[in-house]
Parts: C-alpha cells; sequence; structure tokens
C-alpha cells in the first residue's frame, strides 16, 4: 500500500471509530484487530513510553525487561552510567537475547547462536571469531541492538523509537510545569520501593488508558465503598451527593491529564480543622510522601507559581498519554491511620484483548525508612493488585472489553458529553487546559483527542 493511500485509509478508519462532532467513540475500538495492529505502530512505536526508574538499575550492568506496546527492551546501565534503551531481539535470527525480567550483566549474550551484546547494545561479537560467524557484509557497528531514544525525567526512564519527533519536554508541553510537582520537588527525587507488580488484565489496554485522564465521575458509584469509609473525601455532601473531594480542577494537554484537589476537601484533612490559609495548608498537610523535614526542599526546587498550586489545590491523580496513570495521594492503612501513596501504573498492549499492568512505588529519596514501609504498605492497599481502589477498577475494564465483542455491543458508543468547559481561576497559573469544578468529561475527550491526532499523523 501506497504511503498516501495508507495515510487516507487510516483517516478514514478512524472517522468510523471516533465521532469528533458528538463526543462518542464506538464500542468496537476495544475489541478491532485491525485498529490494535496500526495503535502499535502510531502509538506504540512513536509515543514517549514510561518504562521504569533509574534506581531501579542503579550499578552498571544491571538491566529490567520491560515492554514498549509488545517490543521486549532491554533497559541497562552501561559503563558510561548511561541508561540504555535496546531491542530485546537478536539481530541475528531474533532471538530474545535476555530471558530474565532482571538482572546484573555486564555481557548480554543470546542463547541460541553466542552473539553477545555490551549493556549499551553494542555488538562484541559471535563465538570463533576467527570464522567470522556474523559475515563480512555488515560491520560489528552496524550489528548491535536497536536502540531506542532515552530520556530520564525525575529519574524515569523514558523512551521512544521515534528519533526524530518531539523531545520530551514538548511531549508534555504545559503538563510539564505541573509533573514537576510530583517529580522533581525534592533534591535528591524519588527512588521505587522494590520491584513493580506486575499482572495482566484481560481488557482493552484504552479501557484503563482513558480512565487514567481524570476520570473522577466513577469514584461516586464504583468506588462508593471507599468513599463510605472516608478515603475519597470528608462526609458525603448531601446537597450534591457526592464526595467533597469530586470539586477541584482538572487539568489537561497533549493527552496529559491531572486532577487537583485542595487539601481541605481531600481526605488530607481531618475534619474540623476550620479554614486555613495557603501556607498554613502548605505546612500542616504537606504533599503525600513529603514529610516536614522534606517541607524546605520542596520550596527551594518550587517556583511561587507552583507552590501556591500545591498550598491551594495539589495535583493527587492523573495520566500521562497514552498509557500512564499517576496517583500520588493519602491512603488509608489497616489500623485507620493516614498514610502517603506514590503509585504510576502503566499500562502496555498485549493483543486488543490484554493488557499488562505495572504498578510502580515511590518515595522521596532520604526517607526514613520506617515511613517507606508506612508508604509501601498504604500504596500496596490502596493501589495495588489487590488494593481496594484498583480491584473495583480492574472488574470494569475486562467487562467493557467483552462489549465490544458482541455484535450488537460493538454498535454502541461510549459517550463523552458531560463538558465543563475551560474555566481557570483567577490565582491559577496560565499554564494548560484548566477546567475548575465537578470533575467532568474535558480531559478524558482531551485524551481520545491526542490519540485521533497521532493516529491519523502522516507517516
Amino acid at each position: 500500500m501506497r504511503l498516501n493511500s495508507r495515510n487516507d485509509y487510516v483517516k478514514e478508519a478512524m472517522s468510523q471509530f471516533i465521532d469528533l462532532e458528538n463526543r462518542e467513540v464506538s464500542v468496537a475500538a476495544l475489541h478491532d484487530q485491525e485498529l490494535y495492529e496500526l495503535e502499535l505502530e502510531r502509538i506504540f512505536a512513536k509515543a514517549w513510553l514510561m518504562i521504569g526508574h533509574e534506581t531501579e538499575i542503579p550499578n552498571v550492568g544491571d538491566y529490567v525487561v520491560r515492554l514498549m506496546g509488545e517490543d521486549q527492551v532491554i533497559v541497562a546501565r552501561a559503563a558510561d552510567g548511561q541508561v540504555h534503551v535496546s531491542l530485546n531481539v537478536c539481530p541475528h535470527r531474533a532471538m530474545h537475547v535476555c530471558l530474565s525480567d532482571s538482572g546484573n550483566a555486564r555481557v548480554q549474550k543470546c542463547i541460541y547462536h553466542g552473539w553477545a551484546f555490551r549493556p549499551d547494545g553494542s555488538f562484541i561479537g559471535a563465538p570463533i571469531e576467527r570464522e567470522q560467524m556474523h559475515g563480512n557484509i555488515r560491520t560489528k557497528e552496524q550489528l548491535g541492538l536497536k536502540k531506542a531514544r532515552v530520556q530520564l525525567y525525575g529519574g524515569l526512564v523514558f523512551a521512544t523509537w521515534n528519533h526524530d519527533g518531539p523531545s520530551l519536554d514538548e511531549w508534555f508541553g504545559d503538563m510539564k510545569f505541573y509533573y514537576d510537582m510530583l517529580f522533581c520537588r525534592t533534591d535528591k527525587g524519588l527512588e521505587v520501593l522494590g520491584p513493580p507488580q506486575r499482572l495482566t488484565i484481560d481488557a482493552n489496554w484504552k479501557t484503563a488508558g482513558e480512565q487514567s485522564a481524570c476520570d473522577g465521575f466513577h469514584t461516586l458509584t464504583l468506588h462508593g465503598s471507599v468513599i463510605d469509609i472516608g478515603a475519597m473525601g470528608g462526609e458525603t455532601d448531601t446537597e450534591h451527593e457526592s464526595a467533597p473531594a469530586m470539586y477541584g480542577i482538572n487539568l489537561s494537554g497533549n493527552g496529559h491529564s491531572l486532577r487537583c484537589i485542595a487539601a481541605d476537601t481531600s481526605w488530607a484533612l481531618a475534619h474540623g480543622k476550620g479554614e486555613l490559609t495557603p501556607e498554613e495548608r502548605l505546612e500542616a498537610f504537606p504533599p503525600p510522601g513529603i514529610t516536614p523535614e522534606l517541607l524546605p526542599e520542596v520550596k527551594r526546587n518550587m517556583s511561587a507559581e507552583q507552590l501556591h498550586v500545591l498550598a491551594k489545590a495539589p495535583p493527587v491523580v492523573g495520566g500521562m498519554f497514552p498509557n500512564m496513570n499517576i496517583l500520588f495521594i493519602y491512603s488509608p492503612l489497616r489500623d485507620g491511620t493516614l498514610g502517603s501513596a506514590l503509585v504510576l501504573h502503566s499500562i502496555m498492549p498485549k493483543g486488543p484483548n490484554h493488557f499488562e499492568w505495572t504498578t510502580y512505588y515511590f518515595a522521596e529519596k532520604g526517607t526514613p525508612e520506617h515511613v517507606k514501609v508506612m508508604m509501601r504498605a498504604a500504596a500496596t492497599l490502596g493501589t495495588g493488585t489487590s488494593g481496594i481502589i484498583e480491584q473495583d477498577d480492574s472488574d470494569t475494564w475486562p467487562h467493557m472489553t467483552e462489549s465490544a465483542k458482541g455484535v450488537i455491543g460493538r454498535t454502541e458508543t461510549m459517550k463523552y458529553q458531560a463538558i465543563l468547559g475551560e474555566n481557570r481561576p483567577a490565582d491559577w497559573p496560565d499554564k494548560a487546559k484548566v477546567y475548575e469544578g465537578f470533575g467532568k468529561d474535558d480531559a478524558q475527550w482531551e485524551w481520545w483527542l491526542a490519540y485521533h491526532k497521532l493516529m491519523t499523523a502522516e507517516a
């Protein structure tokens, strides 16, 4: 198929799945095999994807194996101290070079024919060097593992196969101003609390992806039991029949999103404290994961505008387009006390009906060990694979995917018609799109618009 005709074909196909005028998405998009293949090509081979954290591989030779779409990659620290991301496919016979999930190796050696590679992906050679079993057509320099473009941000490892595409800063756009408040707020930054949890969920990746874009409405119903125990806000607001935390400020840009919730209407504040000034709120209830000892670092690393946001309504949940879910929240512990959870979920497709759900737990470096233990417990109880929040969410996504398999079910549409509209508070920074009030469909529809834009971009 010629390039222009292929681009036209994709645009025509997308018009069948997404109704831009009425803000509706065909349920068939959650099951269609041909659409899924296009997503691998046009989203997961083009987007910046978060695939780990540098503290997972602190030493030379340390590595983890991760997914970028359905491509396995080796994330490794080389002798120069830099983090490299290489395709885990031997250029000789397409065997996976690395067969372990993680470890330390100064040389990655393919078990099939023994071709060997350095942590930076460069080719060392094949056994019996004098026989030149790698041939004489391609040089050794040409036989290294295919390299992804890599950039670290707040210790997070991002990679893309799009070597000529936008920088990571350009990819984030104005949303970086807000992401810095989560990932770049202290002097030493974040560290992982052990290996991530991983499981496969029998659902289309977009079911979790679009929910990550500030779907706050589902908390009133799907997470009703969590609200009942006080983990989603204060007592029920009888006038609006909703948790107070449903009222906040949603942000979006380039498909990325964050939900900011004022401290006095989130469960970061105990009841009966009365009205506090922004400075008092920041001092009394710093963002989740920030101990009193770390608060001076936050004030030093953040701008005046960022500190104002952290005091007024800090970002707590949201996502990074296309496949990241962020939860920097206060979370209950088993004894009823308040804990902090710093959590990222990665959503990697494994076919149109399955995705790998990877959960990372974090704490700020230098956090006392007993606080780290508390944070991991709070994160596990609230947002882990068996957490009280994710048990609810992971129940819905397979049902949505099953609906798309039905001959009649796939003719339905998912509707994003409850729009609040941009509504920036007078004292809010002029960054990204801002929606103040009851959380509606704005940020989720922006996720679909970013999806549509990337899918229909000229190849």
